[in-house]
């Protein structure tokens, strides 16, 4: 039996990375309290926020299999939301520059039907460059990456925020990790190379 793929997000950039394995899926917006836990560390409340946004349309799609990710940026100890706004964007950078920030990026793969779900949080770090209070201002205001955590869009001029990068895998900075995925997905009998077992239908 093959089963329909959903992805928990509306983030059009998690839907432009799910887009390059060639499979064909569904989005769909999960409503979870995103707040963390008093004393939740950043790979723990990335892990729970992934499983919580699969199994939150566990209902709607009973025979999908869902993917749930979320990101949390950690610097010096100090999680990093979406800014929301220039001013809070343009702090975050300045406490950014110079430093190390981790990126906990948490994935869930959900098979609703049966409540199997693979749970795992990928670790990627970027070391920023010392930035000047002019050169954040004129990124904040040429990118406005206020819907991102950590106040960048790597994929864009965001690169240029960066003295160096460490990880396995450059997509789970963007949001979804596609090869810790991919080898979720091979655990449900899902491989992108192989067009006939890839999920179809509703």
């Amino acid at each position: 039996m093959t089963y329909p793929l959903i992805l928990a997000s509306s983030s059009p950039y998690r839907r432009a990375l799910l887009e390059q394995l060639e499979l064909p899926f569904e989005c769909a917006s999960p409503h979870i309290n995103e707040e963390a836990l008093t004393g939740e560390s950043g790979p723990e409340l990335a892990a729970r926020l992934a499983s919580e946004k699969a199994r939150a349309l566990a209902a709607r799609y009973p025979h999908g299999l869902i993917i749930g990710s979320d990101q949390v940026a950690e610097c010096d100890g100090r999680l990093l939301g979406k800014p929301g706004t220039p001013e809070k964007a343009e702090e975050q950078l300045s406490a950014c520059s110079g430093r190390r920030v981790c990126f906990h990026t948490g994935l869930s793969l959900l098979q609703a039907a049966s409540g199997r779900q693979l749970t795992q949080v990928e670790p990627f770090s970027v070391i920023f460059r010392e930035l000047t209070p002019g050169q954040i201002r004129r990124y904040v205001e040429r990118e406005q990456p206020l819907d991102c955590a950590g106040s960048f869009k790597v994929e864009g001029l965001g690169i240029a925020l960066f003295e160096k990068m460490e990880g396995s895998d450059y997509n789970s900075l963007i949001g979804l990790p596609l090869i810790r995925l991919v080898n979720m997905l091979r655990q449900f009998d899902i491989d992108p190379l192989t067009p006939a077992k890839a999920p179809t239908g509703k």
